[in-house]
């Protein structure tokens, strides 16, 4: 592994066990009835996620939301102190197999959870097959994950590709649009979301007139928007994400067409990035299985919770991060905070319904999400929500050999 990739441990260990004993021998003196491992080793969860590059603040945000949901529950889950150790996967698939070595093999792991780009995530799976190793992925959808290479031990509290594109299909055919041009980058998940959106549009009834892609993370757009003039068509459906995402939607609009030919995509286009694209996302439809103004009382409280530790506003990449920590919780509470009962707690896990800032979170066969898509309207600076664009969407989980 190279060095541009070092683990570091973002609270001085020396700091961190010096603070565990304390609350151990605590805990220790009031005599709780918990059971003999809560007050043993910390359960070790490996962050590999993005802490650099185009997809940084997702990943960071991804972190944030898990820390906060453990730090809301005392620093436990089920019982079970929480150790973080993390690595920097610079979304690159090439290290991508090194670094998941690593938590794994030098740092033993209990579990991890990462990441955001799809092409890393792939690695990681292969690596938690190999070592039955267990895998929250907390953004990536590479529909693979939850399809061909589902085990009992992988989940996702994020999407699969296909579950929040395909939804968009209908909506933009029901709003009068006829004829996309699709762009993304040229990469699993840009691939797998417009082919989702592709299958939802063409079977309304619209038509592809050209699919423009390139290579990731390139964010030179001018050939490809001025291609998109030259083809007059009557709607852009794009997946772009992060610094690419803001650099996209600005390019879009300094060429004008954003008064000409309506954009729409998949959420990331305006998720985390909106401060940044200012003016030029007003009126962009996007579909995810998140909008800022949800109005429920778990939304409410994680906004108010995450904005209060981090001063920043919550979006999706961090809710995803609360989800992983709740779903390790009820694997946790399950087991009473023993995780070497590794089958009853990964049922548990397959079994949660949680209540989600998102709404109603249960868990498919593979592992995948089942979960509500919304359709929101970038209005004021915010990702607003429209309309439920699909109820409880759940993945086909083609591919996978888990039975219900």
């Amino acid at each position: 592994m190279s060095h541009s990739n070092p683990i570091s441990v973002p609270t001085s260990r020396r700091r961190f066990l010096l603070g565990a004993a304390a609350i151990t021998t605590g805990a220790a003196a009031f005599r709780f009835p918990t059971p003999a491992i809560a007050q043993g080793a910390p359960l070790k969860v490996g962050f590999m996620l993005p802490y650099s590059g185009t997809f940084a603040k997702l990943g960071k945000f991804v972190d944030d939301g898990f820390r906060l949901y453990v730090e809301r529950q005392g620093g436990s889950l089920g019982g079970r102190r929480i150790e973080f150790v993390q690595v920097d996967d610079e979304s690159k698939p090439e290290s991508a197999t090194d670094n998941m070595n690593r938590l794994v093999g030098r740092e033993k792991v209990d579990l991890v959870v990462g990441t955001v780009h799809s092409g890393v995530a792939m690695a990681m799976v292969k690596v938690a097959r190999d070592t039955n190793t267990p895998l929250i992925i907390p953004n990536a959808g590479v529909n693979e994950a939850t399809g061909p290479m589902c085990a009992p031990h992988i989940f996702r509290t994020s999407f699969s590709n296909w579950q929040v594109c395909q939804p968009m299909g209908k909506v933009m055919f029901d709003e009068g649009r006829r004829n996309a041009v699709t762009i993304t980058w040229r990469y699993a998940a840009g691939a797998q979301m417009v082919d989702a959106f592709k299958e939802g549009f063409t079977r309304a009834g619209g038509a592809i007139v050209e699919d423009l892609a390139l290579p990731f993370p390139e964010v030179e757009f001018q050939a490809l928007i001025t291609r998109i003039a030259t083809l007059k068509p009557d709607s852009v459906f794009a997946f772009f994400a992060g610094g690419g995402a803001v650099k996209f939607v600005k390019d879009y609009a300094a060429a004008g067409l954003n008064r000409t030919i309506p954009l729409y995509g998949a959420g990331f286009l305006t998720d985390g990035t909106l401060p940044a694209q200012g003016a030029d996302a007003n009126g962009i439809k996007t579909t995810l299985h998140y909008a800022d103004n949800l109005d429920n009382p778990a939304n409410r409280a994680f906004l108010e919770a995450f904005k209060a530790k981090t001063g920043q506003d919550g979006d999706i990449y961090a809710v995803q991060g609360w989800d992983a920590a709740a779903l390790l919780a009820e694997g946790l509470k399950a087991t009473k905070g023993d995780w070497s009962a590794r089958t009853q707690a990964t049922a548990a896990m397959r079994a949660a319904r949680i209540d989600s800032p998102r709404g109603p979170l249960s868990f498919n066969r593979a592992g995948n999400p089942v979960q509500n898509v919304y359709l929101r309207e970038v209005r004021n600076g915010r990702n607003e929500l429209v309309s439920i664009a699909g109820q409880a969407v759940d993945d086909p989980a083609r591919g996978c050999r888990i039975q219900a």
